[in-house]
């Protein structure tokens, strides 16, 4: 985070050079995606679909015990790219960032999309800021709230992702598709 350029190698070959900030915010595939940041970025195995807009589902299957939870965060406009098109109904990767979850009510009370139910496991006072961890439909998930939050372990919560702040990636290339 020093320097001007950064170099990201893996296995001896070059995955991205650009400055610390435009690494993070638009990482060229999901290893230095997830290289970068502390805590570091999520990953959600989701389907991208499309109906009148574009949107990631991800979510459990219904089992003898359990209904099917289905989850969708749309794809703002200004992500949506011509390459988009080639992915729908296939399997992508959703990343996001641990400070792209929201669990504040002023955050959740406006976002028409990506508000979703988590279990809260651990929660981890830094000070500044909190982590929580969770589990949301099956998956893993680390969130960096305010300090204030009131979220304890075992508590059932909402966390709102951010759609501006998604990043989708080829689940089988691992390749960026949009940030």
């Amino acid at each position: 985070t020093m320097g001007d350029r950064i170099v990201v190698m893996r296995d001896g070959i070059i995955q991205q050079i650009d400055t610390p900030q435009a690494l993070y915010e638009r990482p060229g595939n999901k290893f230095v995606a997830g290289f970068l940041g502390s805590p570091q970025m999520n990953f959600i195995d989701a389907v991208l679909k499309k109906a009148d807009n574009y949107y990631v589902e991800f979510g459990a299957e219904a089992t003898k015990t359990s209904k099917a939870v289905k989850y969708q965060v749309e794809v703002p406009a200004a992500k949506v790219t011509p390459e988009l098109a080639k992915y729908v109904d296939k399997e992508v990767t959703l990343g996001i960032r641990p400070e792209a979850l929201h669990d504040d009510q002023m955050f959740l009370s406006n976002a028409s999309t990506g508000v979703v139910d988590a279990t809260v496991e651990i929660t981890e006072m830094m000070g500044a800021e909190t982590y929580l961890y969770l589990v949301c439909a099956g998956v893993s998930l680390t969130a960096r709230v305010d300090p204030r939050s009131t979220a304890r372990p075992q508590d059932e919560i909402k966390i709102a992702l951010d759609p501006n702040k998604i990043h989708l990636f080829d689940k089988e290339t691992e390749e960026t598709i949009i940030n």
